[in-house]
């Protein structure tokens, strides 16, 4: 298990995460959200011990996290940090020993890798030679070649089509079924949606938004009526607690600022012609994440 306790980083006099606490448990997938600059990376530089808190303290299993946990600590940054002038064989070699791995179980498991992602043919292929979103799978690989128990996965997804992201979405499946810890953060809200069941969201390294995404959700009061009937817009955006009303192509969208006025739409939508669609519906994270980030910063 891992505890984010009351932990607050200061650089001088600047706050970069501020009283922050969290649990994970094992064969969790927690979400850990923000914008650029929130104090996302901070944050997993404090969880994996890279970075000591200014006040409070993170918990591994029960004891202080730090150099001594990195054997069984798997990280994966935004931003590509592979070697490019050698070969992919040579990189998890390199990274694999740093983790404490001996040689045969590093190409075991590289081998396993590289045929899970379809990619066995560029084991002996330099770095540079590899596209952008094969060499997203070789910095995967490497974060995972030591099979660890804390895996902390920074935008895992990015420049990925939908197949290759089906398929990291089914290998971090894997490691939640076996136990291990999943610290995920990407900006792909419905990614975070489908895979978590906890959030932070972080906005000026203060939570914003914290707890079960379901209940989020639900504390969350405004909603989207969905309809498909003969409605006079004008109407409907006259009727009380409604703030939006989107004309799509295939259906009209009703943003409402709480349950207490679905009756008083519905009452009007069963008034008028050709009804085949009336359905209530909570707000997406996204739409949660916009409104309450948008919010904070019109009050900074």
């Amino acid at each position: 298990m891992l505890k984010v306790n009351n932990v607050v980083l200061k650089y001088d006099d600047f706050v970069a995460v501020n009283d922050l606490s969290f649990t994970i448990k094992p064969g969790e997938i927690f979400g850990l959200l923000g914008t650029n600059g929130a104090g996302k990376t901070t944050t997993f530089r404090v969880i994996m011990g890279l970075l000591d808190p200014s006040e409070g303290e993170v918990l591994y299993f029960g004891d202080k996290v730090g150099y001594h946990n990195v054997d069984e600590i798997g990280y994966m940054i935004e931003e590509r940090s592979l070697l490019t002038k050698i070969t992919v064989k040579e990189l998890l070699l390199y990274f694999g020993q740093l983790k404490s791995m001996d040689k045969e179980l590093i190409i075991k498991r590289l081998d396993y890798w590289l045929d899970y992602f379809d990619i066995t043919e560029y084991k002996d292929k330099k770095i540079k030679e590899l596209s952008k979103g094969n060499q997203q799978k070789i910095q995967f690989i490497s974060a995972i070649i030591n099979d660890p128990k804390l895996l902390v996965l920074d935008e895992p997804f990015s420049g990925l089509d939908p197949i290759n992201t089906d398929l990291f979405v089914k290998a971090v499946r894997k490691f939640q079924d076996e136990g291990k810890m999943i610290v995920f953060s990407s900006h792909q809200l419905d990614h975070v949606e489908s895979f978590c069941e906890r959030i932070v969201v972080l906005e000026k390294g203060e939570a914003i938004i914290q707890g079960d995404i379901k209940q989020v959700k639900k504390d969350f009061e405004k909603l989207t009526i969905n309809i498909k009937a003969d409605v006079e817009i004008d109407k409907l955006e006259s009727l009380p607690g409604v703030y939006k009303v989107t004309n799509n192509s295939d259906k009209i969208s009703v943003k409402i600022e709480s349950d207490n006025y679905v009756k008083g739409i519905f009452d009007y939508v069963k008034s008028c012609e050709n009804v085949t669609l009336f359905d209530v519906e909570q707000a997406s994270l996204s739409e949660i994440f916009v409104d309450k980030v948008g919010g904070k910063r019109e009050k900074i």
